[in-house]
């Protein structure tokens, strides 16, 4: 999969992009930890499970970074992350699809993790066989 160079160049929301009312809108790193992981008391428990692990990982990867760039870019995919999440424990959530542009943005390394994370949410979600045969979900 080859992104061409103005593919790479576009920003991943059609708005230009005001550095001001970004970090505005951005919480700092330890409270959106903990909004997160709030966030997933309202999930199935094996889904729970799945995102507090990865929410987990993630940020502890990303602790020693210094580049402001990077932290802003970080913060503000976690923050939309975050905003998709239902705060009603009675809503059901439904995932998204991946923009194409984002997918295309990815490094081997990012698209390395998203294969590994679909394989484990695949885990969770396999339909568990009764003794009758049927099929139900987890």
């Amino acid at each position: 999969m080859r992104a061409s160079l103005l593919r790479l160049a576009e920003s991943v929301s059609k708005a230009p992009l005001n550095l001001t009312e970004a970090s505005a809108m951005l919480y700092p790193p330890l409270p959106l930890y903990r909004r997160l992981l709030r966030s997933h008391r309202n999930l199935p428990t094996d889904m729970r499970a799945l995102g507090d692990d990865y929410v987990k990982s993630e940020f502890r990867r990303h602790r020693e970074v210094t580049n402001p760039v990077y932290i802003m870019g970080f913060l503000s995919q976690w923050k939309m992350y975050l905003d998709q999440m239902p705060s009603d424990p009675h809503v059901k959530f439904a995932g998204q699809r991946l923009d194409p542009t984002v997918f295309e943005k990815m490094s081997s390394e990012q698209l390395g993790q998203l294969y590994e994370l679909m394989h484990a949410a695949k885990d969770v979600w396999k339909p568990i066989r009764t003794e009758e045969g049927e099929e139900g979900k987890p």
